[in-house]
């Protein structure tokens, strides 16, 4: 489990192919900010661009860990398959550790694209289209996930093409993790909010007859 508040940028230095066919994954050596992994071992969690990924070798004084993504993962993610690409990492969420965000389980539910990324005053807005069967789960004042980073969501615009969320970013946020770097156009990992998704469950479990559930 996450919190969705970012520890540290990275940056994929090297990108592996695991086979030679499109049904194999990649290996990915990153390179993390010095000291980030001082307390990581193998095997442990790490959110890269929000999607959790487990660390299968460490190399302390170059700051580098290898992760193995499937394919499957590759094809449902975005922002992990490119070689030099800065990346969010978060480590998992320990017993005793603030719940700064909101409850993150490191799973991206969809890919959602940049529709604007400018600065108003001292903030900027992002707005992002995601696809339509996430608009159920968005909820104005409620939380998602953007690259691994616990956001609020400010307006909601349902349309044609999905659902169309805005978002403000303090300077502080667009300093500290890769979210600066985007623009109109970029692709970026969404995961909705947990509570949200128990919601529309128990919502459409009733809306169940005992013929249909049978």
């Amino acid at each position: 489990m996450f919190t969705g508040i970012i520890t540290g940028v990275g940056r994929i230095a090297a990108l592996h192919d695991l086979g030679s066919s499109l049904d194999h994954g990649k290996r990915l050596t990153l390179e993390a900010p010095p000291g980030y992994l001082d307390d990581v071992g193998l095997g442990d969690s790490i959110a890269l661009n929000g999607a959790c990924m487990t660390v299968t070798s460490l190399d302390l004084p170059q700051h580098r860990f290898t992760i193995d993504i499937s394919a499957e993962s590759l094809h449902r993610t975005t922002g992990l398959a490119q070689a030099g690409g800065r990346v969010n990492l978060e480590k998992a969420l320990r017993a005793h550790d603030r719940l700064g965000g909101h409850i993150v389980s490191g799973h991206v539910d969809g890919i959602g694209a940049v529709t604007r990324f400018a600065q108003v005053g001292e903030s900027w807005e992002l707005r992002v289209n995601a696809p339509p069967e996430l608009g159920k789960y968005l909820a104005y004042k409620g939380s998602i996930t953007v690259n691994g980073v616990s956001l609020t969501v400010n307006q909601i615009v349902d349309t044609a093409q999905g659902c169309e969320f805005s978002i403000n970013l303090i300077p502080h946020t667009v300093e500290n993790t890769a979210l600066g770097e985007l623009a109109a156009g970029s692709t970026v990992n969404l995961e909705i909010d947990t509570v949200a998704r128990y919601v529309e469950r128990m919502l459409s479990a009733g809306q169940l007859t005992p013929k249909d559930s049978a």
